[in-house]
């Protein structure tokens, strides 16, 4: 899996959240098919993390810009990751 600062898609998660399960599920099922990467981040391993998104997790990035939170939509996902990387 690439470094954060690497692939194109993020999602800042944390370990025993069903969410965060679910939407890196998603994730990873979207970007195998759009032949895009994407990293996970867990949020609790950094201090700054853990303060700006406590219990906004999942929270996925695209292109370094926030995409969603708690869950993700496919459908809105291919559409973003149609669009040229910045």
């Amino acid at each position: 899996m690439p470094h954060a600062h690497d692939a194109r898609v993020v999602v800042y998660s944390r370990a025993g959240c069903h969410l965060c399960e679910a939407a890196e599920a998603e994730v990873e099922r979207v970007c195998a098919e759009q032949g895009s990467d994407w990293a996970r981040v867990d949020v609790d391993t950094d201090p700054e993390l853990v303060r700006l998104f406590h219990a906004m997790v999942p929270v996925v990035f695209v292109d370094g810009r926030q995409h969603d939170f708690f869950r993700v939509t496919p459908g809105r996902l291919v559409a973003a990751l149609d669009r040229p990387a910045r």
